[in-house]
């Protein structure tokens, strides 16, 4: 059985983002970057919600071609744009990028995705990771807390029927005070 992570940056209220869906307070550091490159690298399969997925991919299939761009974003570009993905999503027509569109039920698919071999998943995008979160799908949670209160937004957690106990499983420092803390779920 496949692995699914919810990671995402979340302000220290919460939110991982701002309201009008403004990302502007997560720039990460080299070091952050580096980070989340090597998770795509390592990721068999990303899920994304139509929002995100929109976001990224405005803007990571040719990041590597524009002027100035830095070789660890120019790494990240080709690592997206391999990365299997998968975006689940009503309101789109299709998707390009080694991806494939599924408008269908989110819950069916991610439970069938988790139940083949494979690299793990990653799960990106609160409202998607919501639905997940409260079937019970999510394995892992890497939270990258940056220093800072948005006061609303996005939630990164969603209200949830029953508790979910987690295991800490990593803590590590990243420069400006950037926090990630990784949880697995104790089933």
């Amino acid at each position: 059985m496949r692995e699914l992570t919810f990671g995402m940056s979340v302000s220290l209220d919460g939110y991982v983002a701002a309201p009008g869906d403004d990302l502007g307070w997560g720039v990460p550091s080299d070091e952050l970057f580096q980070w989340w490159s090597d998770r795509v690298a390592a990721t068999g399969t990303a899920l994304y919600g139509r929002r995100l997925w929109e976001a990224m991919s405005s803007h990571w299939p040719t990041a590597d071609q524009r002027p100035g761009a830095t070789p660890a974003e120019i790494e990240f570009a080709g690592r997206w744009r391999d990365m299997p993905k998968v975006v689940f999503s009503s309101t789109i027509s299709s998707v390009d990028w080694n991806a494939r569109l599924v408008s269908g039920d989110a819950i069916s698919e991610i439970t069938r995705l988790k139940a083949e071999d494979g690299g793990p998943l990653d799960i990106a995008g609160a409202t998607l990771a919501a639905a997940a979160m409260r079937e019970g799908l999510i394995d892992e949670y890497a939270v990258v807390t940056h220093p800072v209160l948005i006061g609303g937004g996005k939630p990164f957690f969603t209200a949830l029927d029953k508790w979910v106990n987690l295991t800490l499983v990593e803590t590590r420092t990243f420069p400006g005070g950037v926090v990630l803390t990784r949880y697995e779920t104790r089933r």
